[in-house]
């Protein structure tokens, strides 16, 4: 028997749903997905494993950089600064070894904050209104809607075993990337700070993912050209927020996609 609550969240999905498909089909061009790194916000506690799996970067990196993203329009009352000035204050130099890397030199599991993990916050994010929650914990998200950044797919997932097998929580930076160009020489409590930022994670396909591997600019980008500006901007934002530098190959990629964006913004950094 369905209850008034199931049925009003049901009602409330399907009209989200509707909502982005009209959006997305109308203008597909058009889209962006508004991130909120301030909404979701991790604990420096290293305790509570995903209860769903989920993990980022595991198979080869994919296609290569250097491709043009989508234009987007200017704001002058957006105060954030410009993707382009934030790229000229990163340092470029080359690759420190990977030696000593591990997933663990960063953090050992998402954390747990009110009660919910890591991963499923960034769900809920990255699934809106769509997203429906486990009435027993309110917070395992079971079912929703999300259009895919990585591919640009909309994607329904109706149950909660599609979400664990079809989605991943991908390190916008990974942290291999990342352990080489500076990662390494910080503290692990400043690892773990970059590991766990919502600022650097993402609700993607798995299989892009897999793709993606621990590739920068330079190696690989979304398959969706409409989202490698937010995609190379975000990237940016994470290195500059946490003195991360670039190769001067990774530089160029971003130069090249920011070219078709001139007024793409850095987020959640002020310079």
């Amino acid at each position: 028997m369905i209850t008034k609550f199931k049925k009003r969240r049901i009602i409330a999905s399907l009209v989200a749903i509707l909502s982005t498909l009209a959006l997305v089909f109308l203008n597909p061009a058009s889209y962006t997905m508004i991130f909120q790194p301030d909404d979701t916000k991790a604990e420096t506690s290293n305790s509570g494993e995903s209860d769903d799996g989920g993990s980022e970067n595991g198979g080869e990196s994919g296609e290569s950089g250097g491709e043009s993203g989508s234009a987007t329009v200017s704001d002058p009352n957006d105060k954030r600064p410009l993707a382009t000035d934030v790229l000229g204050k990163l340092e470029v130099k080359g690759r420190a070894p990977k030696t000593g890397y591990a997933r663990s030199e960063f953090y050992d599991s998402w954390p747990i904050e009110n009660g919910c993990n890591l991963r499923q916050r960034i769900l809920k994010r990255d699934f809106g209104d769509t997203a429906v929650l486990d009435e027993k914990n309110n917070c395992t998200v079971i079912s929703g809607s999300f259009y895919e950044p990585y591919t640009g797919q909309f994607i329904t997932f109706t149950e909660r075993t599609q979400i664990s097998k079809g989605v991943q929580i991908d390190h916008v930076v990974a942290l291999s990337d990342a352990w080489q160009k500076g990662a390494q020489y910080k503290t692990k409590d400043e690892r773990f700070a970059m590991a766990t930022d919502p600022l650097n994670l993402i609700a993607v396909d798995s299989s892009a993912n897999q793709q993606k591997s621990d590739g920068d600019a330079a190696t690989w980008l979304p398959k969706n050209k409409s989202f490698r500006c937010q995609y190379v901007a975000r990237q940016i934002s994470v290195k500059y927020k946490y003195t991360l530098w670039v190769t001067q190959a990774e530089k160029d990629a971003m130069v090249n996609i920011l070219k078709n964006c001139p007024d793409e913004r850095a987020v959640g950094v002020e310079i």
